[in-house]
């Protein structure tokens, strides 16, 4: 215990000399024009690559000016917007159309779809005994680390797993965005049967079942959900299945695969960067300051008190004392993001379902209070608006997910961006990917060992 102690004092000592002799003075960053974040000043990210899988439009030229306007995103050119609107016109889950039109840069047609969804669920088959061997053993917390400990540990089963044949890379693909809703709820139903004591159920998936139909039925002891849940879910995943080269996973993805390593590494790779709280965490930090604002604000329908409690939060005098207002803004869009726009209408409908109104009412005086506080306590240089993640994780809690898999699920649905981007970078970019980093240590001689 003695040396444990002692080097945890030393690991501390160690480290505080990292920080008093690690820090670059922070002027230097614009002395030499450095693109902190690989974006500009104004918050434009810097030009790294070109993708024909998405496009973010969140600005129109006018009279040879930039004007921001409201955000859209296309996948493959199509509006998402109107992707949505003919899976909703038509009743029916669209998840796996957008996986097809991602990979193969067109929508299906009824045959189409039909046989890639046959393909899907021949592909879902995990190999043996893994659930037991892998899944279930060492089970943890954190659901993220368990994906992306799955995923490696399948290369080891794939038989040609370093082969970058297009043929082969899809067939990886494929596996991995067929069993990943599988992969997120057995890795949790582990953590919650050996952590926390509850009853152990793995549930097999119906044949050429739907993504959110295989979440939700998984999940649940009794495997019952309503169309509305399903709807709402999937709904869900196609917001999130992609958005353009520059996200912090996707660029991971593209800059592992520039490497020429196996499908396995570059999707834990990006399942590893999605953990990270500041891309795939953000609607857990909006849930914990829901809990706050609920906890604290006394009448939800009053404008002037919640306004009150958001300054309050903008000062760092509540919830994290960040000064964030989490789930208000984003990286890209300004005056809307069209993710949050699209999702409103579902939200709500899933709220009356829920009788959950109150709470709804709450949320969209937030997206409409929030961005006038910021105006009115912070120099701004582009608008705010809500972001998909404000709502997410409201819509996930009235479904009864658990806090655990919230990221995991934008997991299960951005893995099919990923895939996309992978195979896009392996046909067009044949050059490794290395941005330069520019020293600023200074010289110094070696100093012999007896002279230190």
């Amino acid at each position: 215990m003695s040396n444990i102690n002692n080097n945890d004092l030393r690991i501390r000592q160690l480290a505080q000399e990292c920080l008093e002799r690690g820090n670059i003075d922070k002027d230097l960053y614009t002395k030499y024009n450095v693109n902190i974040g690989l974006r500009d000043l104004n918050g434009k990210g810097v030009l790294t690559g070109l993708t024909d899988v998405s496009e973010i439009r969140q600005n129109k030229i006018v009279d040879g000016k930039t004007v921001p306007t409201d955000g859209k995103l296309f996948y493959r050119g199509i509006n998402v917007e109107d992707i949505i609107a003919g899976c909703l016109r038509d009743n029916r889950l669209g998840f796996e159309e957008v996986v097809y039109l991602l990979l193969f840069s067109k929508l299906p047609t009824a045959e189409e779809l039909s046989g890639f969804m046959e393909l899907l669920s021949d592909t879902r088959v995990l190999p043996k005994h893994f659930v037991r061997d892998v899944i279930l053993k060492a089970s943890g917390s954190d659901m993220m680390t368990a994906l992306a400990k799955a995923v490696l540990t399948l290369a080891s089963y794939d038989h040609d797993v370093m082969n970058l044949s297009m043929e082969n890379v899809l067939r990886q693909c494929l596996k991995l965005i067929s069993l990943f809703p599988l992969l997120t709820v057995y890795s949790y139903q582990a953590y919650k049967h050996y952590t926390l004591g509850e009853s152990l159920f793995i549930h097999n998936p119906e044949r050429c079942e739907p993504t959110a139909e295989i979440l939700l039925r998984t999940l649940r002891e009794d495997k019952k959900f309503t169309a509305l849940e399903a709807a709402v879910l999937d709904m869900a995943l196609i917001l999130h299945a992609e958005h353009g080269g520059g996200n912090n996973s996707t660029f991971t993805t593209c800059v592992v695969t520039s490497s020429g390593t196996d499908t396995y590494s570059a999707i834990a790779a990006a399942l590893c960067s999605l953990k990270g709280p500041k891309h795939g965490g953000a609607n857990l930090r909006v849930m914990g300051m829901m809990n706050e604002i609920k906890a604290n604000v006394k009448d939800w329908a009053d404008d002037d008190e919640i306004s009150a409690y958001l300054e309050r939060i903008l000062n760092k005098e509540a919830y994290d004392r960040s000064g964030l207002i989490y789930g208000i803004g984003h990286a890209v869009y300004s005056i809307s993001d069209p993710r949050a726009r699209v999702f409103k209408g579902s939200v709500e409908k899933l709220a009356e379902a829920k009788g959950e109104m109150a709470e709804y009412g709450l949320y969209s005086r937030i997206e409409r209070l929030a961005p006038q506080v910021i105006a009115q306590h912070r120099k701004m240089y582009k608008g705010v608006s809500a972001n998909v993640d404000f709502y997410s994780g409201f819509v996930y809690r009235m479904l009864g997910l658990p806090q655990e898999l919230y990221t995991p699920i934008f997991a299960v649905a951005r893995i099919a961006g990923w895939s996309a981007h992978r195979m896009e970078e392996l046909m067009n970019v044949n050059k490794i990917i290395r941005p330069a980093y520019m020293s600023v240590c200074e010289e110094t001689p070696y100093t012999d060992m007896k002279d230190r």
